[in-house]
C-alpha cells in the first residue's frame, strides 16, 4: 500500500479510502464488518463516513455499524484514521429550525457529540463540512473548530462539496485567526465530471488541500455494467447511458486492451492526478472491495492517458487558460 500526506499536513493516508455509505443499507453489518477488516489487511488506513448514512430515519446507521466494529477490539480503532462530515439534518438533533440542514458552532458540537456516540470513539481525526453554507461567518466556524482541536475531539478539519473560491476563503480566513485551515476537500471527480480541474484542483494544490474524490465511478457508469441491459434502470440514466453510449464503448475497448475492467481504469486514472490524494471507494460487497485494490497496481502510461483525456475530455486545464487567452 502506498500512503500521502494529506494536504499541508502530516497526516499520512492511504492511496484509497474505504467509503462506508453502503453501510446499514446495502450492505449487511456482518459483511461491513469482513470488508473493514480485509481494508486494514490490506492497508488501507484511512475510512470515510458521514452522519447522515444510514439515511432518513436510520441517518446515523453507518457511524453505529462502525462503533461496533470498533468495539470488537484488536487495535481496530487505533489502526484506522478516521473521517467524518456533518451538514444534513439527522434525527439526534431535536431543536426545531436548528435541525435544519446547514453549519454553524451550535450544529458543530451537537453533530459531534453525536459522531463521538455512535462511533464509540473519544475523537476523530478529520471533521468534514459535508456542504457549504455561505450564510454563516468563518469566524463562527473556524472558532467552533478550534474549540473541539483544543478538546481533542477531532484533529484536523476538512470541506466537501467547496467551489475554488469558498475553499480559498476558508484558507485565507483561517491564516489570519492563525489556524492551519483545511486540510482536505472531498469533491466529486472523475472521467465523466472533471470540471473541478477549472478551479477546485488548482485551489486546492496552491493552497495545501488534499482531494479526496468521491464518486470516482460516477455512480457505475465507469464501472462496466452500464453498458449491460437491466430493466431496474429509471428512464432517465437509461437516456444518460444512451448519450454515453460511444464513450462508453470505447472506454471499455480501453480497459480490454490494457488487461483491466473499466472501474478499475476509472480508479487508476484518478490515482494518476496531482491534485488528488485518495479516492473514496465505495463497496458494497468484499468482492467488489477486492475488486478496488487492483487499481494500485495499474500503472498508466501516457498513451493510456492520452486515449482516456480523448474519451472523457477535460475543460482543457486549469481557470482561465481553459477557455480564454
Amino acid at each position: 500500500m502506498e500512503y500521502a500526506k494529506l494536504g499541508r499536513s502530516g497526516l499520512r493516508i492511504s492511496r484509497l479510502c474505504l467509503g462506508t455509505m453502503n453501510f446499514g443499507v446495502d450492505t449487511e453489518e456482518q459483511e461491513a464488518f469482513k470488508i473493514m477488516d480485509a481494508a486494514l489487511d490490506a492497508g488501507i488506513n484511512f475510512f470515510d463516513t458521514a452522519n447522515v448514512y444510514g439515511w432518513g430515519e436510520n441517518s446515523g446507521r453507518t457511524e453505529e455499524i462502525i462503533g461496533k466494529w470498533f468495539a470488537l477490539g484488536g487495535g481496530r480503532r487505533e489502526k484506522t484514521v478516521l473521517a467524518t462530515k456533518f451538514y444534513g439534518d439527522i434525527h439526534d438533533v431535536h431543536d426545531g429550525p436548528n435541525r435544519e440542514a446547514g453549519l454553524s458552532a451550535y450544529k458543530l458540537r451537537r453533530h459531534l457529540e453525536g459522531s463521538l456516540r455512535r462511533l464509540q470513539t473519544d475523537h476523530i481525526e478529520l471533521y468534514q463540512m459535508h456542504h457549504v453554507d455561505r450564510s454563516v461567518s468563518w469566524e463562527e466556524l473556524w472558532s467552533a473548530f478550534e474549540i473541539a482541536q483544543q478538546q481533542g475531539k477531532i484533529g484536523y478539519v476538512g470541506s466537501s462539496n467547496f467551489a475554488g473560491w469558498d475553499i480559498a476563503v476558508a484558507q485565507g480566513e483561517a491564516k489570519a485567526r492563525g489556524q492551519l485551515g483545511l486540510v482536505s476537500e472531498q469533491h466529486k471527480y472523475n472521467l465523466l465530471c472533471r470540471l473541478p480541474e477549472l478551479e477546485v484542483l488548482p485551489a486546492s494544490q496552491a493552497l495545501g488541500v488534499g482531494v479526496i474524490p468521491w464518486s470516482p465511478l460516477d455512480g457505475g457508469l465507469l464501472g462496466g455494467n452500464a453498458l449491460k441491459a437491466s430493466g431496474r434502470r429509471s428512464k432517465a440514466n437509461q437516456e444518460r447511458i444512451e448519450k454515453l453510449r460511444p464513450q462508453l464503448e470505447a472506454f471499455a475497448e480501453l480497459a480490454a486492451e490494457l488487461n483491466s475492467t473499466e472501474d478499475v481504469v476509472a480508479l487508476a486514472w484518478l490515482l494518476h492526478q496531482p491534485a488528488v490524494t485518495s479516492p473514496i471507494i465505495g463497496c458494497r460487497t468484499l468482492e467488489q472491495f477486492e475488486q478496488s485494490l487492483k487499481a494500485l497496481e495499474l500503472k498508466l502510461d501516457e498513451a493510456a492517458l492520452k486515449r482516456l483525456d480523448e474519451i472523457f475530455p477535460g475543460p482543457g486545464g486549469a481557470a482561465p487558460k481553459a477557455y480564454a487567452w
